[in-house]
């Protein structure tokens, strides 16, 4: 059976997004069942470090973590 990215998408419950210090952005997804996937993203200089993109592939990081488990799981 081949999981849809709805599917995925379907299986969180909350983002939440966080800044660590001054380069690193952190993406917390709460999965319905109440399980917590952690990711982050870091740029090298702290004067290019951007939140928004660092949460877009901090939550990129983080859904491909959730992909991995659903594929597992079915």
């Amino acid at each position: 059976m081949k999981l849809t990215e709805q599917q995925i998408i379907a299986q969180i419950a909350k983002v939440e997004y966080s800044k660590l210090w001054e380069k690193t952005a952190v993406c917390l997804l709460t999965l319905r069942n109440g399980f917590e996937i952690v990711a982050t993203s870091a740029c090298i200089k702290a004067e290019d470090y951007d939140q928004e993109v660092g949460n877009k592939i901090a939550y990129e990081k983080a859904v491909d973590k959730l992909r991995e488990l659903e594929g597992y799981r079915n």
